[in-house]
């Protein structure tokens, strides 16, 4: 026999709650009614879930096991309902979106904020993830769209690159190495580097362009996103390479960049599911995004351009 919905409901709110009566109030329903639902489904089952003592439940190893997945799958139907709700209520349903850090630090919520005039009532879900993280939603199909600055090789994914860009080095703003116009790997030898983990897929990138050099660099500060990177900067705690993404918008103000040399292209790529087509709502987010970067490459410095 299989677990059904209501029997995952009732085994969830007896775990959750931890008594029979609890379960009961919960589910606005009789203490028999459970009582009788969990023997049943332990008899059907052939599996104990709970034993009792002193009048009181207390679950077995295997109802610890078992609570792990039935909890994802009554998240699940929530997100179900939610859903129905939002396309009874609304016919547009919502709208999930999730970035690599550096994309969601600026251009991102620029291009929401955007979407919100045309779209107010649509409910908007935005994450911040990893690339592992990002891929994994685009590939199960979690998520509407998804931007990264670094490329996704998947056959279930299509990534299209619709910004092309560089990488800068950022400075405390007065630091002497702001005095150049460029900046290469050696004139960055004696000083305090930011870096990244060279197990992340970003910095195995920086690592790339630093590699041709052949100066000796040494990272006093490894993190893992870029906007920590900045953040250092901008306090004063050393020099470091980022996206040109990540800087834009205004958000640090203490901070002044300059081109790194050798040229590095760096990328946003706008990833969908192969599998699946988007909604109305999704592909007038994408909209956005292209007329943004449009609006955004006009006003650039030249390193920043739409790719179409």
């Amino acid at each position: 026999m299989r677990f059904n919905l209501r029997q995952i409901e009732v085994f969830r709110a007896v775990m959750v709650t931890g008594s029979i009566s609890g379960a009961a109030r919960l589910l606005a329903v009789s203490q028999p009614a459970i009582s009788r639902l969990l023997a049943y489904t332990e008899d059907r089952l052939g599996l104990k879930l709970f034993e009792r003592v002193k009048g009181r439940v207390q679950p077995t190893p295997e109802a610890k096991r078992l609570f792990a997945e039935v909890d994802q799958v009554h998240q699940g139907v929530l997100r179900v309902n939610n859903l129905a709700q939002e396309l009874r209520e609304r016919g547009t349903g919502g709208m999930h979106v999730v970035a690599s850090p550096s994309v969601g630090q600026a251009f991102v919520p620029e291009a929401i904020y955007l979407f919100r005039h045309h779209f107010p009532d649509v409910r908007v879900e935005f994450e911040i993830l990893t690339l592992p993280e990002l891929v994994a939603r685009v590939s199960a199909n979690r998520v509407d769209l998804a931007l990264s600055v670094l490329p996704v090789d998947e056959p279930t994914i299509v990534d299209t690159t619709i910004f092309e860009g560089s990488l800068r080095v950022i400075v405390p703003r007065g630091h002497e190495l702001a005095q150049l116009s460029v900046i290469t790997p050696a004139d960055l030898a004696p000083y305090s580097l930011i870096g990244y983990g060279p197990q992340t897929p970003y910095g195995l990138y920086v690592e790339h362009a630093l590699a041709a050099s052949g100066a000796s660099l040494r990272f006093d500060t490894v993190v893992r996103f870029t906007p920590v990177a900045c953040s250092l900067v901008q306090a004063g705690a050393g020099v470091g390479i980022v996206d040109e993404f990540v800087i834009r918008g205004g958000t640090w103000p203490k901070i002044e960049t300059r081109p790194f040399l050798p040229h590095t292209r760096m990328h946003i790529h706008l990833l969908k599911s192969r599998l699946e087509p988007l909604s109305r709502v999704a592909q007038a987010f994408a909209k956005i995004l292209y007329d943004l970067a449009g609006e955004r490459a006009s006003k650039s410095d030249g390193d920043l351009n739409i790719v179409t």
